[in-house]
């Protein structure tokens, strides 16, 4: 494979499979200035970039005014100015981890920058591709679909614009490569649709923007190290990076702890009780975790589960900070091991902190009362919003919630987010419902596809293969039992073994009819005659105190011949019944000594007669004796 074609992108002219897909949890954008400067000469690419560089000073002073408090799970907003298949734009990828927040923060930043450029545009995609399209997948035209949505969502002026197919737009039905669809914007800047309901759809989240920043924030107070409350004061989201150390913990990264290394940078001792801000991700992170104390941790712990449990609210407070003090530390611990080589810059901050504290030692660190002067040092937000009461879940899911709460309940089961995105979800799966054109199994196939309308023949055929094949393999319940009871030495049961042999034979031959009835003919006869052998000799008495064979009494049999014959006949007769009973008894034994204690038809027989034997545990100089065995 040629390096040209490793370098395409989905849609472009070419493309075969993911090559350059994204990673997984990574946002990526691309700020384009299309349509005020003529790109003819060196100079007017100077003006791009002048232009561009503008959009990207923009773009930190709004990131900067916007999050200033905020914490990025991974990785931060960001912009550098790229170029690449002769096209010049601001390009950025971010990835935000588990807090899928970020990324639709990103799209909001970007949103309100387009507000301010008139001839910016702007694009936006991540590992699972037109993610807006996504959102709005309620209400999208049958034509976009994901075979040929690739670089046709565009940001521009706070609005979502979509590039349409055909020949009025200078596209093709097909994916649009990214030189294509800069093509179209150029060419034919009217060109992109502009659907409200689209919009609407796709942009639903960022409809709690700007205070869904501030409203994804957690404070909480913890015990820690002095040291540790300096660096957290000086470098507040570094507990980003540190909480991530601690949830992807491995056992090396754990040793200096395990091993109680006297070389802690953070160890316990000189605690204070700060607050601490993280993201609702963050906090619920750490707490989640299920953590058993190291052994330098684990006598403070121990100590404040005692006094705990005596049940004072306070002890339980101060214990419930202690431990997540705890985890906050071994975090920070194992961040300072990799902080100078890690590729966060903020754990590479921690790091030259951590320097400078070295040099000057404990000197600069905070006392009580700097702490007290701290912005927030002492706020605790409340975190009900980790519990789920499943209760009022259901009633939510039910549309129930107004009408049964008590008057000093709580109005949800989580916050007013959670609770408008459930009702989302909620209605877009009622709406699915409703949908009389969505098949189970989702939405339709798109009607103007057209390579699925070229095998649309060969699949009526395959369907009509698959119906033939599947009656011919239908399952007949009577045949079945029929077949059930010839396997366990039963006879056909009248009536239903006809109609089985009737249903059986409706789909074959005519000569290969006759030969399966001459087989089966040939099969009844014969169980006919081992029924009525079983029969002579009690075989299949189902008489609730069934007697044993003549044989197993020493007496003699019970079988007699019924038709008048002469006496001479009789005891010539008599004699190769007890004969048979003998046989027959020591078949039935060596039968069910050869199941081996397993189910089996010689059990089976046994127990149709009324006799329960033991496993067999002669010796196989005994096995010749029905008596012993």
């Amino acid at each position: 494979m040629d390096e040209d074609k490793e370098e395409l992108r989905p849609g472009d002219d070419g493309f075969d499979g993911f090559q350059r897909q994204l990673p997984e949890n990574c946002v990526d954008y691309m700020l384009f200035i299309l349509g005020s400067i003529p790109k003819t000469d060196e100079t007017d690419a100077r003006k791009t970039l002048f232009r561009l560089e503008a959009v990207r000073k923009e773009a930190v002073r709004l990131s900067d005014e916007l999050t200033r408090d905020y914490i990025w799970q991974r990785e931060a907003f960001s912009l550098q100015t790229k170029t690449d298949k002769g096209l010049l734009y601001l390009h950025g990828t971010t990835d935000y981890g588990d807090c899928v927040e970020d990324e639709w923060l990103i799209v909001h930043l970007l949103r309100e920058l387009s507000r301010s450029f008139n001839d910016l545009w702007i694009r936006v995609s991540d590992n699972d591709g037109e993610f807006l399209l996504v959102e709005a997948a309620n209400v999208l035209p049958k034509w976009l679909n994901p075979e040929i949505d690739s670089n046709r969502v565009w940001i521009h002026d706070g609005k979502l614009r979509i590039i349409p197919v055909g020949d009025d737009a200078g596209s093709s039905s097909k994916s649009l490569s990214l030189p294509e669809a800069i093509r179209t914007i150029e060419s034919k800047p009217d060109c992109p649709i502009h659907s409200t309901f689209i919009e609407a759809e796709a942009f639903y989240r960022l409809e709690k923007y700007p205070r869904q920043i501030a409203g994804s924030l957690h404070h909480s107070r913890v015990t820690i190290p002095r040291k540790l409350a300096y660096i957290l004061h000086d470098r507040p989201k570094s507990i980003a990076p540190a909480t991530e150390a601690f949830y992807l913990r491995d056992p090396l990264a754990l040793k200096p702890l395990v091993s109680g290394s006297p070389s802690l940078v953070f160890p316990p001792a000189d605690f204070v009780t700060v607050s601490v801000r993280f993201t609702k991700v963050l906090f619920a992170q750490l707490r989640s975790q299920r953590f058993e104390p190291p052994p330098v941790w684990t006598s403070l712990i121990r100590s404040a589960e005692t006094d705990a449990a005596d049940g004072s609210e306070e002890a339980r407070k101060r214990l419930s900070q202690l431990e997540m003090g705890m985890k906050v530390t071994c975090g920070f611990e194992m961040l300072a091991r990799i902080a100078h080589k890690s590729n966060n810059r903020v754990a590479r901050e921690v790091a030259l902190v951590l320097e400078d504290l070295e040099d000057d030692g404990d000197s600069v660190l905070p006392t009580d009362a700097d702490m007290h002067a701290w912005k927030d040092v002492d706020r605790e937000d409340d975190d009900s919003w980790l519990d789920i009461n499943f209760e009022d879940f259901e009633r939510e899911l039910e549309g129930k919630r107004g009408g049964e709460l008590q008057p000093d309940a709580q109005p949800s089961f989580g916050d007013a987010g959670t609770e408008a995105d459930l009702r989302k979800i909620v209605s877009r799966f009622e709406a699915f419902l409703n949908d009389e054109q969505a098949g189970v199994e989702g939405a339709e196939i798109d009607e103007m596809d057209q390579d699925d309308d070229e095998d649309d023949d060969d699949d009526d055929e395959e369907e009509e293969d698959s119906e033939d094949e599947d009656k011919e393999v239908s399952f007949d319940e009577e045949q079945f039992a029929n077949m059930m009871r010839e396997m366990m030495g039963l006879p056909p049961d009248g009536e239903r073994s006809q109609k089985g042999k009737e249903k059986a034979t409706e789909t074959k031959p005519p000569e290969a009819g006759r030969e399966v009835d001459d087989e089966d003919e040939e099969i009844r006869q014969l169980m006919a005659q081992m029924e009525s052998e079983l029969n002579q000799h009690g075989a299949l008495d189902l008489d609730p105190k069934p007697k044993k064979p003549a044989a197993l009494n020493d007496q003699p049999s019970r079988a007699q011949p019924q038709t008048g014959v002469a006496e001479e006949e009789d005891e010539a007769s008599g004699d190769e019944a007890v004969d048979l009973d003998y046989n027959l008894a020591k078949n039935l034994l060596e039968s069910f000594k050869g199941q081996a204690g397993m189910a089996g038809p010689a059990g089976n027989l046994l127990s149709m007669m009324g006799m329960r034997l033991p496993r067999d545990e002669a010796d196989e100089e005994d096995d010749d004796d029905p008596k012993k065995s």
